[in-house]
């Protein structure tokens, strides 16, 4: 006898911040393996565009707004999802945008929003789904962490702050929910080729990308794509019931020795 009833057929999921980069990418993971997926942002045009794609390959999937900096918001939409998806067994806590810039030249309010987006948020999404999960004694939460989180950066002290407090959040959270049938992960992307943060000038992003260098931090010009992140997240998702993966972290591999000179320049970056 298995010591653990298999995952069910259906796993309603949510997936906050899935308007772009990994969450988009993410929702359109599950939904090719056929996750119900309800996809939350404050863009959700965005959202219902990836819709409409998801239901023309076949799969399921809605687009609610949220907002994860507002309690009515977050709870606005875990309700609207669960009604019209069925009980939530997957939440996939990925909301937010990188601010970059020096410590001493940001003020508070900024650091703040910092913490309220990435610490905040994932809490107040986490808060919604777990009572039902623990209830059921079943059900994922996997949160997007960062490799800032563990080995900070110049130029992304708010961020990093906000996303090394969510590791200690999220290794209590493996701590109290023990014995509870819910499991608690976290999926550290490094440099990830998205919108977050690179529309910044090449002003801006330039001297970034040289203290970067300077402190060991950017040994070459590859970057992860949002769809690598995406199904990593996916197998965490997916991991038979009886064990889980309490921590993933994903860095893009190196340039091949011998590639051109100009992809190993520090300029912006290659997604492949």
């Amino acid at each position: 006898m298995p010591r653990f009833e298999p995952h069910p057929d259906r796993r309603p999921a949510i997936v906050a911040g899935a308007s772009s980069g990994i969450g988009a990418a993410t929702a359109l993971e599950l939904a090719g393996r056929g996750f119900p997926v309800a996809l939350g942002a404050r863009r959700v045009e965005k959202c219902q565009e990836l819709v409409d794609q998801i239901r023309g390959q076949g799969g399921e999937a809605i687009a609610l707004p949220l907002d994860v900096t507002d309690t009515d918001s977050v709870k606005g939409f875990v309700h609207r999802a669960t009604e019209e998806l069925g009980d939530i067994e997957l939440l996939v806590a990925g909301a937010g945008d990188t601010f970059f810039g020096r410590l001493h030249e940001i003020d508070t309010a900024t650091f703040e929003s910092q913490i309220q987006i990435h610490l905040i948020g994932a809490n107040r999404l986490a808060t919604a789904v777990l009572p039902g999960m623990v209830e059921r004694q079943r059900g994922d939460v996997i949160f997007v962490g960062s490799d800032v989180a563990l080995r900070q950066r110049p130029h992304m002290g708010a961020y990093g702050a906000a996303k090394a407090a969510l590791v200690a959040m999220v290794t209590n959270l493996q701590m109290e929910l023990e014995g509870t049938g819910v499991r608690a992960s976290i999926v550290h992307p490094g440099p990830t080729k998205t919108g977050m943060g690179w529309s910044l000038p090449p002003e801006s992003i330039g001297p970034m990308l040289e203290d970067w260098a300077k402190w060991g931090q950017a040994r070459h010009s590859y970057f992860l794509r949002a769809a690598d992140l995406a199904r990593c997240i996916a197998f965490v998702a997916e991991t038979p019931r009886g064990g889980f993966i309490t921590s993933m972290e994903i860095q893009p591999e190196a340039p091949l020795t011998g590639a051109a000179k100009e992809r190993q320049q520090l300029k912006y970056p290659e997604e492949s």
